[in-house]
């Protein structure tokens, strides 16, 4: 069996090597005589082959580990608890929003839609208000520069008749 090894000093890039590497284990594959009408085993293949040579090319392969979840939590967190109260309530009322709209479709699954337009009526009504409340919380950001003209009381005027239009045609739909 003939090795491959591609020489360190090649004025490639990182990308451009493991391209060579997989195009290099491509051709050994087809050279063995693999059948070709199983392209997911020839990838595996592939991939392990990549997986086995690539330190020899200096390819770091990253490991998530339990260590790294913990660190993106924790920054999250530091990052959140710098948060303004205001968006914070804003944040807890989208996520009650899309937690209602989720309840009714478990509810649609499970007991059924028989009056149609009433489960679409409720589901339109909180996804539409999560959406309006998105809105609200970009607008009222303050470091946010596209708004920073805007007063937060304007901002909530347009959400509240954002809102009363939104349901207003709700009520319509529902007949």
């Amino acid at each position: 069996m003939k090795v491959h090894k591609l020489p360190r000093h090649w004025p490639w890039s990182r990308a451009a090597a493991a391209a060579a590497v997989i195009a290099a284990c491509r051709r050994r594959i087809v050279e063995r005589g693999y059948p070709q009408e199983r392209p997911l085993g020839d990838f595996r293949k592939v991939r392990t082959e990549f997986y086995k040579r690539a330190p020899e090319l200096g390819i770091a392969m990253a490991r998530s580990t339990s260590k790294d979840a913990q660190a993106l939590f924790q920054s999250l967190r530091s990052a959140y608890a710098a948060t303004p109260t205001t968006l914070k309530i804003i944040d807890l009322y989208v996520i009650y929003a899309v937690f209602t709209a989720l309840i009714q479709v478990a509810y649609m699954a499970i007991v059924g839609s028989f009056p149609f337009n009433s489960f679409l009526s409720g589901v339109l009504s909180c996804i539409g208000t999560a959406v309006l409340a998105v809105c609200l919380r970009i607008q009222v950001n303050k470091e946010n520069k596209e708004f920073k003209d805007l007063a937060p009381e304007r901002a909530f005027a347009d959400f509240v008749l954002c809102n009363l239009v939104l349901h207003l045609v709700i009520i319509c739909f529902l007949g």
